[in-house]
C-alpha cells in the first residue's frame, strides 16, 4: 500500500471556531444537507485471523477489505473480504489456486499479496518445484474479472531477476508514475540468507532496468537463526517513503526493521536510503506477543487512520522448525506518527479480551 496523501493537518483554534460558527449557520437555514461525518474507526480484535501468516490486506475503491495470507500446509492461496477489518475474521475463505502436484509451483506456497494493476488483479507469491522445495522463487497470478473471486485466475509465471536463487515476498508499488517490485533475495557471493532488493517493472509480472540491493542483514538483530531481510512493504508519507522488512529467523527474534527515502531521491540510488540501526518492532514478554513480522499496511474505515497489519504468535517457546509451528495468527493495530514525521510502531498490542470478560 503506498498513498500520497499527507497526515491530516490540525486545524488551528481560529479555524475551528469559525467552522463551527458556519456549521451554526448552515443548521439554521432548511433544506440545506449536512456534510456526512466519516464513519468511526471501530476498535481493533486481536488476532484478527488465526492461523494466518504473512498477511496482506487491500483496501479497494469498492468498500471491501480483501485479505490473503499463508496458510500452514503451504499448499494453496485464499481470499477473504469483509467491509470493515473487524469482518475479515469471521468472513468466508475462498481458495482461489492451489499448489501443483508436480513440477513448478508445487510446494512452499508463501506469502501472497493482492494488488490491482491496470484494471486487472495480481496475486505475488513465492513457491517451489514440488521436487525441490527450496528452490523458492516468485510468481505472478493475474485475474481480469472485476471480483477477484470469480473470473480465471491466470498463470503469468515466474518473475524473473537477475539470478536464478532464492527468493521471496515480493510486493509492489508506484512512485511518480512509474512501478517498482520490491522482494527479497540471496545473492550469490553474499554471506546471507536474503537482502532486500528493488527494481523498476516493464509489467506486473516483468522487471527492467537495474536491480539493486537496498539491504543486507549486517546488525546483530537482523541475523540471530538466520541472516535475513525479507518482507519488504512500503507506505509513503510526509514527503518520505517508510519501506519495513523483516529479520532473523521466523521464531521469537523475528522482528521489523525500517528503511527510508525522500521521495525526491531517485529510489534506484542505494544511498538514497538510510536504515535505522535498531528494529522498529520487537517480541514483548508485558503484551505477550512473540516474532511480530512481515506486516503491510492499510487505513481504517475512517480512510484516515493508518493500521499496521502483522502476524505474530502468543507464545515464545517453540518445538522444531519455526516453520512447522501453525500458530503465527493475523494482527492489526493502528499505527502512530512521531512529530518528526516518521512512523511509530509501539509495541504488538495485548490480545483482546473476550467478550464480557
Amino acid at each position: 500500500m503506498s498513498r500520497d496523501s499527507a497526515l491530516p493537518q490540525v486545524p488551528s483554534r481560529r479555524s475551528l471556531l469559525m467552522g463551527a460558527a458556519a456549521a451554526g449557520a448552515l443548521a439554521a437555514v432548511p433544506g440545506v444537507a449536512q456534510a456526512a461525518t466519516p464513519p468511526k474507526a471501530a476498535p481493533l480484535v486481536n488476532p484478527l485471523v488465526r492461523n494466518r501468516a504473512d498477511p496482506h490486506i487491500h483496501r479497494h475503491k469498492d468498500g471491501f477489505y480483501y485479505f490473503t495470507a499463508t496458510a500452514p500446509e503451504y499448499d494453496r492461496i485464499i481470499l477473504r473480504r469483509s467491509r470493515t477489518l473487524n469482518g475479515l475474521g469471521t468472513a468466508a475463505e475462498s481458495v482461489i489456486w492451489r499448489a501443483h502436484p508436480t513440477g513448478n509451483m508445487g510446494a512452499h506456497i508463501w506469502a501472497p499479496e493482492l494488488h490491482r494493476i491496470g484494471g486487472k488483479w495480481y496475486i505475488y507469491f513465492a513457491s517451489a518445484p514440488a521436487e525441490d522445495v527450496w528452490a523458492i522463487r516468485i510468481w505472478v497470478l493475474e485475474n481480469a474479472h472485476p471480483n477477484p473471486f470469480k473470473g480465471t485466475w491466470v498463470e503469468r509465471g515466474q518473475v524473473k531477476t537477475a539470478w536464478e536463487t532464492f527468493s521471496l515476498d515480493a510486493t509492489t508499488f508506484t512512485h511518480r508514475g512509474k512501478r517498482y517490485l520490491a522482494w527479497a533475495q540471496h545473492e550469490p557471493g553474499m554471506d546471507n540468507n536474503t537482502g532486500i532488493f528493488l527494481s523498476e517493472m516493464a509489467n506486473p509480472w516483468t522487471l527492467k532496468g537495474p536491480q539493486v540491493r537496498l539491504s543486507t542483514p549486517e546488525y546483530d538483530w537482523e541475523c540471530i537463526g538466520f541472516k535475513v531481510n525479507e518482507g519488504p512493504y512500503v507506505l509513503k508519507r510526509n514527503g518520505r517513503l517508510f519501506m519495513t522488512y523483516s529479520a532473523s529467523a521466523t521464531d521469537s527474534n523475528y522482528c521489523m526493521g525500517l528503511l527510508t527515502a525522500d521521495a525526491d531521491s531517485h529510489l534506484l540510488d542505494p544511498m538514497s536510503w538510510s536504515k535505522s540501526p535498531t528494529p522498529v518492532f520487537t517480541s514483548n514478554d508485558t503484551t505477550k506477543q512473540y516474532g511480530p513480522g512481515h506486516n503491510c499496511f492499510t487505513v481504517a474505515e475512517d480512510g484516515r487512520t493508518d493500521v499496521l497489519v502483522y502476524h505474530a504468535r502468543q507464545y515464545k517457546e517453540i518445538n522444531g522448525d519455526p516453520l512447522n509451528d501453525p500458530n503465527r495468527h493475523t494482527r492489526v493495530q493502528k499505527l502512530g506518527w512521531k512529530a518528526d514525521g516518521t512512523p511509530d510502531f509501539g509495541i504488538p498490542v495485548a490480545d483482546t479480551a473476550p467478550a464480557g470478560g
